[in-house]
């Protein structure tokens, strides 16, 4: 069983084997986490945006990507969709639900367990430019991912440069 650990610091530097966050189809990566990740990998958030052209996601899955970082080092992002896709391509995001995040967050558990992910790490997931309140996804995080038989790290308050505890 999954031991859900809250902790403060920079989910960039958590070491965990995967690192999940809350994305719209078509999303820019231009707030947020989301951003982050675009500077550190780059090609994410282009491979991203081929995808979404190709498949037409919706809300509720995940798509996952592999690559590596501009100064080396592996990474596996899963990427859930948690937020309603904008309206037209110029349009911001829209807000994410506690539906596409139940949904995303049972496909992630399937996902994990699937390839044998050995720890995850996950922001306050939907709370930041999703606009939900901490109070409704908490329970949400652990209903789904409480009986993967990983450590989950999720991180509660984020510290810029400075490893979790």
């Amino acid at each position: 069983m999954a031991k859900i650990h809250e902790v403060e610091g920079d989910i960039l530097l958590s070491g965990a084997a995967a690192i999940a966050h809350g994305v719209a189809p078509n999303d820019h990566f231009d707030t947020g986490l989301a951003l982050a990740l675009r500077e550190r990998y780059p090609s994410l958030a282009k491979d991203f945006r081929h995808y979404c052209r190709i498949e037409n996601p919706k809300a509720g899955g995940l798509w996952v990507w592999s690559g590596v970082a501009e100064e080396g080092g592996a990474a596996r992002i899963v990427n859930l969709l948690t937020q309603e896709a904008a309206e037209n391509a110029l349009g911001r995001p829209g807000r994410a639900t506690t539906e596409n995040v139940g949904h995303a967050l049972k496909a992630l558990a399937r996902h994990v367990e699937a390839e044998g992910i050995a720890s995850l790490a996950l922001p306050r997931l939907a709370t930041g430019v999703g606009g939900l309140d901490w109070a409704e996804v908490k329970p949400l995080i652990a209903r789904h991912l409480s009986e993967l038989d990983i450590p989950v790290y999720v991180y509660v308050v984020y510290h810029k440069g400075q490893k979790g505890q």
